[in-house]
């Protein structure tokens, strides 16, 4: 007996033999058992529903006195989330009862036998498809928000991912091969999660950011064509699509060019999305180099369904009056404006809103604007500081005509491209300029291979295992900010998917890489010196790829956030709340791994 005098049973000699979602018109008369969680219960006058939930879908299962009084009694004390078995008979419901909401919503079973397997505390919130309930309480009570339509969808939609993935690569001659969880810390840009050596005392393990050395290590070992779905960790500050533990699909292949590695990411990219939510991708997938992604689009992935493009005007004001623009490109600053014609439905309050959204938000120091009314004159705080060749040259370059509403940002490179990049997705998406395609599937190719850090020194953009385009070798020597890297991203409705490139297999040119980057000597060999002696016997040219799992779940599951997409997450603070870690350990661990606690003032 429960608390509540409910008497349980097991599930005896029967199992249920139908999930819910499978049952429909053709089993009329049918008897089968069913299994699930009560989603809804009502007493209508005697007779009592019930709506059966389990992973398959919902069904309606009917209690009545007349089929069988014991289980009408029992299906009287039933409440949300009590997992039960029922044995009945399908029945077609009558026309005026019919739910076509219901994948099942054509039939009920009329129950003659009913065991109660567990009784439930009610729910922290209703298991619906749009739950109102702060995301907090939703990931402290994760096992109720596992049960919800929307997350099951995304991990049946993970699970497919991962066995069509699976598939192609086996079909072009793949090896999956799992590498180390425990390996040394390297200079891979994110903080490594450290793990401490019990055996090695003051040691340290790291977790893997990537299994990036040890797949060229693969390469080198023979095995020409790798892949893993592979945990990976990074201790960064979490974003909606960011997490602490996340999961790659990660390739290597030997002996390829760049367009031998963009043919494979293509078919991988097309054949998973066809077998896990059935779209067909066009193809082949348009090609965007680095520099016009930014040039147009201000971000290096490009949702270029939305119509509206940035455009370059840094050397009309190099010599401007108005000296708020011309003072920036003096700095090395750029300007660049974002116009949007036919503009009237953009409010002068609006303009206020963006403003502010781009002050506070995205750290702009403000927002030019420009409108040109009906009259073709120029509406603007900014309009007077602007001479008439500058109008005109503005006109000229931006398409300016009457209701075009024009957007400036004047400032450096990164913070001027990524503001109105934003500003152009929101715009986008709120006017509705879009062409009207569901999916964008590209590659963003040439990048550089080098950017200057705040101190003016060189640095990878990627990692600093990609090789250079080459034709570009040579400038490593003389302009090494010139070169250009073989890297390539796929990018899908403005998500980067992943990223890839050729590597270094020749140590010489690896070697070189390393001290424009500013490693001596001793430090190439302390952090890397297992991976040129690895260079150094007979290395074969490669290259490969890793795509962001949980992101490319994300995408093809219309999810608003990694969390939406992955069992466990963790939050924003890097917390999981339903296990409550992170969390303190004995003082008994920490002396056997040779550890002490340093207090530190609470924040």
């Amino acid at each position: 007996m429960t608390s509540e005098g409910v008497r349980l049973d097991g599930m005896g000699s029967q199992r249920r033999t139908h999930g819910c979602g499978q049952i429909g018109s053709a089993m009329v008369g049918e008897e089968i058992v069913v299994a699930g969680w009560v989603h809804r219960r009502r007493d209508h006058g005697g007779v009592i529903f019930v709506d059966l939930r389990d992973r398959d879908g919902l069904v309606q299962v009917v209690f009545r006195p007349e089929t069988s009084n014991e289980a009408h009694q029992r299906a009287g004390d039933l409440r949300s989330e009590w997992v039960i078995l029922a044995r009945g008979v399908v029945e077609a419901r009558s026309e005026e009862t019919v739910n076509p909401r219901m994948k099942t919503g054509e039939i009920e079973i009329n129950v003659h036998e009913i065991r109660i397997l567990n009784s439930a505390t009610p729910p922290p919130f209703a298991i619906e498809e749009d739950a109102e309930a702060d995301e907090a309480v939703r990931l402290r009570h994760r096992i109720h928000d596992l049960r919800r339509p929307p997350l099951q969808r995304a991990l049946t939609v993970r699970h497919e991912l991962a066995r069509a993935m699976r598939n192609t690569f086996d079909e072009h001659g793949f090896l999956e091969i799992e590498t180390p969880m425990l390996a040394r810390a390297t200079p891979e840009g994110a903080r490594d999660f450290l793990v401490p050596s019990r055996l090695q005392p003051g040691a340290f393990y790291a977790l893997p950011q990537s299994p990036q050395i040890m797949k060229q290590l693969l390469m080198v070992g023979g095995y020409e064509r790798y892949f893993q779905i592979a945990r990976c960790f990074r201790d960064e500050d979490q974003r909606a699509d960011r997490q602490l533990e996340f999961t790659q699909v990660d390739l290597e292949m030997s002996f390829v060019g760049v367009e031998d590695v963009l043919e494979l990411l293509e078919i991988l990219t097309a054949d998973s999305c066809k077998e896990t939510i059935g779209i067909d991708l066009p193809r082949p997938f348009p090609r965007m180099s680095f520099a016009d992604a930014m040039d147009r689009y201000g971000c290096d992935r490009p949702d270029t369904r939305i119509l509206l493009e940035l455009t370059e005007m840094t050397d009309i004001f190099a010599g401007s009056e108005f000296k708020a623009f011309r003072g920036v490109v003096e700095k090395g600053g750029i300007v660049k404006c974002l116009p949007v014609h036919d503009a009237e439905e953009i409010s002068r309050s609006e303009i206020d809103r963006l403003e502010k959204f781009v002050r506070k938000e995205l750290g702009a120091k403000g927002l030019g604007w420009v409108r040109v009314d009906q009259e073709g004159e120029w509406r603007s705080p900014i309009a007077k500081f602007l001479s008439d060749e500058e109008r005109e040259a503005i006109t000229q370059r931006s398409g300016a005509k009457p209701g075009s509403l024009l957007f400036f940002q004047a400032d450096d490179y990164d913070r001027a491209n990524a503001i109105l990049s934003r500003l152009r997705i929101d715009l986008g998406e709120k006017l509705g300029r879009t062409d009207g395609r569901e999916w964008d599937a590209l590659f963003v190719v040439d990048f550089p291979l080098f950017e200057k850090d705040e101190k003016g020194q060189l640095g990878y953009v990627h990692q600093p295992f990609v090789a250079p385009l080459e034709d570009d070798i040579p400038l490593l020597e003389t302009e090494p900010e010139k070169v250009r890297g073989t890297h390539y991203d796929v990018i899908m409705n403005g998500v980067e998917l992943g990223s890839g490139s050729l590597r270094n297999h020749r140590v010489d040119i690896q070697r070189r890489i390393l001290e424009i980057m500013g490693y001596s000597p001793e430090e190439t060999q302390k952090s890397f010196g297992f991976m040129l002696d690895a260079l150094e016997i007979g290395a074969p040219p490669h290259g490969g790829f890793a795509f962001g799992f949980d992101r490319m779940v994300m995408v093809l599951a219309k999810a608003e956030s990694l969390r939406d997409v992955v069992a466990f997450p963790k939050t924003q603070r890097g917390q999981d709340l339903l296990m409550e870690a992170p969390s303190p350990v004995d003082s008994e661990q920490l002396e056997e791994l040779s550890i002490r606690i340093r207090a530190t003032a609470p924040e």
